[in-house]
């Protein structure tokens, strides 16, 4: 883990989450947005939703027809749009986006992914969002077996990597993937972990 670790401090020394949020309701909603499309993607849409619907108020109350038309670039748009005002309804007598993973996982759209994303980002709780990038890298290393789901590939790298930042880890990880243990084409020359990589191995 050690290995893994440094070499992830020195690929990626300030990883981050690349959506783009300046509230917390925002983050929730973009992270919901992001299923099956890009965070490139969704971060063109939601400044455009965002800057035209300010608060949770106005998405409560926004015409579904023109949030499907603003957020259609993304894809599955009819669902998302819903979502984006049951989600608002839902904040909305709150204020705010809750610490509390069973109040996240109820609203429309939202599981335990989302949830990962928006408790370790707003409230620094450790935890691990297993995408696809996350899912790829694990296997790629060792970390996980090709058969498992993404809550066992959760599981274990909460315990592989329970003595270090989980929080850090985890933005880490999609990085590492998206940027660098590519699905196609990856960076395997340059790599340090090549030599325990099972894709590297299969040549």
């Amino acid at each position: 883990m050690n290995k893994i670790i440094a070499y992830l401090d020195e690929v990626i020394p300030n990883p981050k989450c690349e959506l783009n949020y300046t509230k917390d309701y925002e983050l929730l909603l973009a992270t919901m947005l992001s299923a099956q499309t890009t965070d490139k993607r969704v971060n063109e849409v939601t400044s455009i939703l965002f800057n035209k619907y300010p608060t949770l108020k106005d998405l409560a109350q926004a015409d579904i027809d023109d949030i499907i038309d603003i957020i259609k670039p993304i894809g599955t748009f009819n669902k998302k749009a819903k979502n984006v005002i049951e989600i608002a309804k839902s904040l909305e007598p709150l204020g705010k986006v809750p610490n509390d993973r069973a109040f996240l996982e109820s609203l429309p759209g939202v599981g335990r992914k989302t949830t990962n994303v928006v408790l370790s980002n707003l409230y620094n709780v450790p935890c691990i969002a297993v995408d696809t990038h996350v899912a790829r890298v694990s296997v790629r290393l060792g970390l996980a077996n090709e058969k498992d789901d993404v809550r066992i590939i959760e599981d274990k790298l909460t315990s592989k990597f329970k003595k270090y930042n989980l929080c850090r880890i985890h933005h880490q990880l999609v990085l590492f993937g998206r940027y660098y243990c590519k699905a196609q084409k990856p960076s395997c020359d340059a790599c340090k972990l090549r030599e325990t990589c099972k894709y590297q191995k299969q040549g």
